[in-house]
């Protein structure tokens, strides 16, 4: 029979050590105005805080956050991604923010909620999604 072996599966929920490792990274910058880019896509939800210039300053994802397979598309693993760069925002002095959002996940509402509910003004939410003209060409009809 032999011994039994206990595996520990990863991406349960969010991984407490990568999020000190991220927050201890502070940048020097003092930012007032910033724009938040939010990319939610069926598998993931990334988010960029840029200053008004469109330079990065903080960017985090879910998967950057711990979080892997099936959770990562969740509302809960986009609410931690906005709760993340809130706090990081509220260190640099960031007051408010405009938003831009692509895509069309699960985490569209739940990262801009979580980045609000830490203090920072939202000044205008852009959806920004890329919209096919006419798509591909479709496939030749099935010849039986």
């Amino acid at each position: 029979m032999g011994k039994k072996r206990i595996i520990k599966k990863s991406g349960r929920g969010m991984d407490q050590g990568r999020k000190e490792r991220a927050m201890s990274k502070v940048t020097k910058r003092h930012l007032e105005k910033g724009i938040l880019h939010v990319e939610a896509t069926f598998n993931n939800t990334k988010a960029i805080l840029t200053d008004e210039k469109g330079n990065a300053i903080i960017s985090s994802s879910a998967g950057a956050l711990g979080f892997a397979g099936a959770r990562k598309s969740t509302p809960y693993a986009a609410a931690k991604v906005g709760e993340f760069l809130g706090e990081k925002g509220a260190t640099i002095g960031l007051k408010e923010a405009t938003v831009i959002i692509r895509g069309v996940g699960a985490g569209r509402e739940s990262v801009l909620r979580a980045f609000s509910s830490k203090g920072i003004a939202i000044r205008s939410i852009k959806d920004a999604t890329p919209v096919p003209h006419n798509g591909p060409r479709p496939p030749k009809p099935r010849r039986v």
